[in-house]
């Protein structure tokens, strides 16, 4: 009955309604025993959809969901190779809300708002309110993309672009397909996994309308994010047009697993989302813990290839600074 009641309110209230209290999640998951052990932070505190909450297991401390959002002790510890930029953005950031790393494309930061946020997020430090695209900054936008004729492809992210209203979302999207050159529209967001009322009518009737090519990648690291809801809303998206896909980071004790790979890879194509990246986790300052080494990555790797079609398998990848592309992790050193 409560899962009925969260999931049938519009996705601003859910949005407005995200847990922000320690207290109130460990309540709600009958963890209260845990209190005196909590981290609180006083930077990228607690936030997490009262949605993605009802996919989480009462009473259980190592619940995959709850470790990916829940702060922790171990985030204060300072480790060598782990800093606040871990992929070297500000220095690709030629146009305020605009970066250019990669040669066909540029990202668009909308919004530093998140209707989650991931205790693994590469951005947790990063300046968003010195990196805001206004509405003076259009024009140097577009400006910029068509002295580039190189750059096909926009990439919505921020933050999270479908935490911006329809109405902004729309006119972004306005702005960009009258841009000629531009022929594709990328969506990077986690709200469908945490919110899948955010893929509402009016959302889902707009992208189909589009000139261009709308492919949404969306950030699910386990199974057990996509309850039967999500999938309808997944499922719906991808009838009205869109390209969807996935990407997941690798983190220890949440997905580190053979079987949990596999049955994510499963349930994302019943969904009708194609696994897309395997991430090794970027070295962002306060998520050492999370961190698989390359040697059990590539392990882990190989056994997917034997357990999985090719189509399902989704490609392992590093990013690093100032390289103009994902990195392949080299598999065979563990062949």
């Amino acid at each position: 009955m409560i899962n009925h009641l969260i999931t049938q309110k519009n996705w601003q209230t859910q949005l407005s309604e995200a847990i922000t209290s320690i207290d109130e999640l460990l309540a709600i998951l009958n963890l209260e025993i845990l209190k005196s052990q909590m981290y609180r932070p006083d930077h990228f505190e607690l936030r997490v959809p009262r949605a993605f909450v009802t996919k989480m297991t009462v009473g259980d401390a190592n619940d995959p969901l709850l470790q990916q959002v829940l702060p922790n002790q171990l985030e204060q510890i300072s480790v060598t190779g782990y800093v606040t930029d871990p992929l070297a953005e500000n220095t690709h950031n030629p146009i305020k809300g605009l970066l250019h790393k990669y040669e066909s494309r540029v990202l668009l930061t909308l919004t530093g708002a998140c209707a989650i946020h991931c205790r693994y997020c590469f951005r947790q430090h990063f300046d968003y309110s010195a990196n805001m695209p206004t509405s003076s900054a259009e024009a140097d936008i577009i400006n910029y993309i068509s002295a580039h004729p190189e750059i096909n492809e926009i990439i919505l992210s921020g933050g999270d672009p479908l935490s911006v209203t329809n109405r902004r979302l729309f006119a972004w999207l306005d702005i960009l397909e009258a841009i000629p050159q531009l022929t594709t529209i990328r969506l990077h967001t986690r709200l469908p996994i945490v919110i899948p009322a955010r893929l509402d009518d009016a959302l889902l009737d707009r992208l189909a309308q589009s000139r261009c090519h709308i492919v949404m990648v969306v950030h699910c690291n386990h199974a057990n994010e996509i309850d039967e809801l999500t999938a309808i809303a997944l499922q719906r998206a991808r009838a009205a047009g869109l390209t969807l896909l996935n990407q997941t980071v690798l983190l220890a004790g949440v997905n580190d697993s053979v079987a949990t790979q596999v049955a994510l890879s499963r349930r994302l194509f019943s969904a009708g989302v194609l696994p897309y990246y395997l991430h090794v986790l970027d070295k962002v300052a306060g998520a050492a813990h999370f961190d698989c080494d390359e040697r059990s990555a590539c392990v882990l790797y190989w056994a997917l290839l034997a357990a999985l079609p090719g189509y399902l398998v989704p490609k392992l990848v590093r990013e690093l600074p100032d390289r103009p592309f994902k990195v392949p992790i080299d598999i065979y050193k563990e062949a």
